[in-house]
């Protein structure tokens, strides 16, 4: 990026003790230059979610945008949706990230309406979705507190509504799952980060960022009830699912 002042260089001198990772006012400063150097098919991911919604999204009906960070989801979404009477709810438990997120929409007219709600994605209601989001989200959330959280998504989808659910993955055996995680590290390193950044980054996202298999997405997705569920895209040792109610 040409505004050095948005470059993500968090990592870049030694730390010490490396602090768990937190979505403070420094990340966003920094995010869309971290998120699309480290996410390999981040923006292609965003743009397909505005594809669903051009399919998925019914009249009258509400989209939610789980863990939205700057808004790039929700926007994606906006931009594809033709119904009428279309709600956009985008929530986030970062402050930081909410007050940037509402000075991006500002400059991006929308005829969806986009409300930005700060909470708990574990807490909220859903109701009338037609499509809901979760893009490199529900990795945050606790473990145990997963499948509880896609039952109330399932129950607040209307039929026929979408879910999307991108996340680093987790791959057995071992050997597999250092060769990918190799692979994304080159990525990273093509990306212009030093392999003491990405060392520094991964040990402040360790035991806060908690990656799953493949299968044990699908198999909770499928106990909740959905029709199907598939990746639609994958890139490393990160993937995007969607299942439909």
């Amino acid at each position: 990026m040409n505004d050095k002042s948005k470059q993500d260089n968090l990592f870049a001198s030694p730390l010490g003790d490396v602090p768990r990772f937190t979505f403070d006012q420094a990340v966003v400063d920094v995010f869309p230059d971290m998120i699309q150097r480290s996410v390999p098919g981040y923006q292609t991911i965003i743009n397909l979610c505005g594809e669903l919604a051009a399919r998925y999204v019914q009249p009258g009906s509400n989209c939610y945008d789980l863990g939205c960070s700057l808004g790039a989801s929700s926007l994606a979404i906006a931009q594809q949706v033709k119904q009428p009477g279309v709600s956009i709810v985008a929530v986030d438990n970062s402050a930081a990230m909410l007050s940037r997120c509402k000075s991006v929409l500002e400059k991006t007219p929308s005829t969806a309406v986009i409300e930005l709600v700060e909470a708990d994605i574990c807490d909220i209601e859903i109701s009338n979705a037609s499509l809901v989001v979760m893009n490199f989200t529900l990795q945050f959330i606790a473990i145990e507190k997963r499948q509880a959280l896609l039952e109330k998504i399932y129950a607040g989808l209307n039929p026929g509504g979408c879910l999307v659910i991108s996340e680093k993955l987790l791959f057995e055996p071992e050997s597999l799952n250092q060769l990918l995680s190799e692979l994304h590290h080159q990525f990273k390193s093509a990306q212009g980060y030093s392999d003491l950044e990405i060392s520094q980054k991964r040990d402040s996202l360790e035991n806060f960022l908690l990656p799953e298999t493949l299968e044990t997405h699908i198999h909770r997705i499928k106990a909740c009830g959905f029709n199907s569920a598939s990746p639609w895209f994958q890139c490393f040792n990160f993937a995007s699912l969607v299942a439909i109610k």
